[in-house]
């Protein structure tokens, strides 16, 4: 029993199997293709929520600057276990619609 289990074991190895440069190779680009699809995938679709640091850096204020925001109601937030989520479409709206945010 315990013969057969090793002999079908996909990750031990065999006396006739080898792997070749040209193996590496081809891993190597399916790799490289299925990180740039999840990379396309992932960057085409902007979350729909951004936490406190995500919209700092968007908008390049500091943390000071973005409270203010909060506190005047001019950038629209959830709270959720002590954590403030933004909404990524109002603030690109608000981004496109050219109104000053600060």
């Amino acid at each position: 029993m315990e013969k057969t289990r090793k002999q079908n074991d996909p990750t031990s190895l065999h006396p006739q199997q080898l792997v070749t440069g040209q193996d590496l190779e081809d891993f190597r680009r399916k790799l490289v293709n299925d990180l740039e699809h999840v990379l396309k995938e992932h960057l085409a679709s902007p979350r729909k929520w951004l936490k406190s640091y995500e919209v700092r850096k968007l908008l390049n204020i500091s943390p000071g600057t973005l409270q203010q925001l909060k506190a005047k109601g001019s950038i629209p937030y959830s709270k959720m276990g002590g954590v403030h989520y933004y909404d990524w479409g109002a603030i690109e709206e608000q981004l496109q619609s050219g109104k000053k945010v600060i």
